[in-house]
């Protein structure tokens, strides 16, 4: 009994430490203007990192552990994104060998010699590189996109990069030709120009998008007119003049066309896209067996002793599964294509992260045996559908066993994906629903639409430099009302109510 107490506080504090990170990232995220950018995203990581391990210390210094201690027992954290995915583990540093570069080796003369990577960064020539070859780092691994390769017969070898939603990438050779092509799969869509229908539902050629942000001049906050162009937000001031926002503070931009054709756009471009699927590249005849793996052979199931057996690992049926209104679409969640897209990517970060544990035995200074534990169903459905955080700690002695925890956390609110959950939906008395909401049937009196996102505090800068913050879709609040809140917070999340509301 005091072992299973001992790790039921155990999987409460490191719930708690992956939720602080997960709350981290969510926060730099809704409020970088940057953060669809790899670098920004990079850094709002690794900074969610650092916070993950300064909570776990927080949370376990009671029981006698620190921080340089617990990083010894954490194999791998996973960030699921869009496409692909982070492990932030050690590794060995690799650079390369072969490709050479021109280096100057003589500062004196010039003189220059042909060195690889791996040389330019030895002792040899550069003693006060940050990286040598061989060094042991802890950090993140390059970014793991969600990928399948596929074999059609001898003139089709290609890589299908899933995603979150219905978006995919094709690249590589099909029919002898090469192919780099990407695009949203949908269904019943019909029309053409601006005349277009999906399921039905007529699209307005054009729109006007709104949302509230802090007004620096007038000091309120207030209802801009806005367009956004290759990620980035332009808003319409009251003089027609347009500006753009970072870090909370305004910079003035050149002239725009308010009204915006992306959502009919989106429905014309998906409609050519399988166009092209079915009549270019002919892949309706692409079959789940057809997934081979790096040494293009096919990727089978393995018996009990490791040995390749004649079962594909995918099983065997059409992937593009194009229907009609009366059968299943393959935006459906039941379709086939969302039974490979989910397929795929559990196993990219199956594998991977299993590798990744495994391989901490060799960078840990402990003598407990990582390994990769067996994650229930309903825990892979909510990483294969949501961006999260997965978070292991093992190794810890608490008794009658050692300890083998891992975290699930999801992030719901973000801009890297949009979900039916991530959407609200006004009518006309002024009341949010949830978008598959079924009091919406029928119902004319629809007025506007949001994201999670838009009721989240984001930040903004006065005229005197102090920051105050925002909710889009709500009222402003001072600094001293935002820290007020943060303190309340801060002391809900160490009470005993908060570990029983959890």
């Amino acid at each position: 009994m005091k072992t299973i107490r001992l790790q039921t506080k155990y999987d409460t504090k490191l719930s708690s430490a992956t939720y602080d990170a997960l709350q981290a990232f969510q926060m730099n995220t809704v409020n970088s203007d940057t953060s669809d950018l790899s670098n920004s995203k990079l850094r709002d990581i690794e900074a969610s990192v650092n916070i993950f391990f300064n909570s776990i210390a927080n949370n376990f210094n009671m029981e006698g552990y620190n921080e340089d201690i617990l990083t010894e027992y954490v194999p791998a954290l996973v960030y699921t994104m869009y496409d692909g995915y982070y492990i932030y583990s050690p590794y060995t540093n690799t650079l390369d060998g072969s490709n050479s570069h021109k280096w100057i080796t003589n500062n004196d003369t010039g003189e220059t010699t042909e060195l690889s990577d791996a040389e330019i960064l030895s002792d040899t020539y550069n003693k006060e590189a940050t990286y040598k070859q061989g060094d042991r780092i802890t950090g993140l691994k390059p970014y793991v996109f969600y990928s399948c390769r596929y074999q059609m017969g001898t003139d089709s070898n290609f890589v299908i990069t899933y995603s979150l939603d219905n978006y995919i990438t094709i690249q590589g050779k099909i029919g002898g030709n090469d192919v780099f092509d990407s695009g949203y799969l949908l269904d019943n869509i019909t029309g053409s120009g601006n005349t277009i229908s999906y399921r039905g539902v007529p699209i307005n050629a054009n729109e006007t998008l709104k949302e509230y942000i802090y007004d620096a001049k007038d000091n309120v906050r207030k209802e801009y007119t806005y367009i956004k162009v290759n990620g980035v937000k332009y808003y319409q001031d009251s003089d027609d003049s347009w500006f753009s926002i970072l870090n909370g503070e305004r910079y003035p931009q050149g002239t725009f066309t308010p009204q915006t054709t992306a959502a009919i756009e989106y429905y014309k471009e998906a409609k050519e896209f399988k166009e092209r699927i079915q009549q270019k590249y002919k892949l309706e005849d692409l079959r789940s067996s057809h997934a081979i793996d790096e040494k293009g052979q096919p990727l089978v199931e393995l018996d009990e002793n490791g040995n390749r057996t004649n079962i594909s690992k995918f099983g065997d049926y059409q992937i593009f599964d194009f229907g009609d209104m009366n059968g299943t679409s393959i935006e459906d969640p039941n379709s086939n294509f969302n039974q490979q897209r989910l397929a795929v990517i559990r196993y990219s970060i199956e594998k991977n992260l299993s590798i990744a544990i495994a391989n901490y035995n060799n960078y840990s200074g402990v003598t407990a045996n990582f390994q990769m534990p067996k994650l229930k169903e309903d825990e892979w459905d909510k990483i294969i559908n949501n961006v999260s955080i997965i978070s292991f700690l093992q190794g810890l002695n608490i008794g009658g066993k050692i300890y083998n925890g891992y975290s699930i956390v999801n992030n719901n609110r973000n801009q890297e994906v949009v979900n039916e959950d991530s959407i609200y939906i006004m009518t006309n008395d002024n009341y949010y629903h949830r978008a598959n909401d079924k009091d919406l049937i029928g119902n004319s009196n629809i007025t506007t639409g949001a994201l999670n996102i838009d009721f989240e505090i984001k930040k903004g800068v006065d005229n005197n430099g102090e920051n105050v913050y925002v909710i889009p879709k709500g009222r402003r609040y001072t600094k001293r009302w935002y820290y007020y809140c943060f303190r309340m917070l801060y002391k809900y999340r160490k009470s005993q109510q908060y570990r029983s509301d959890r």
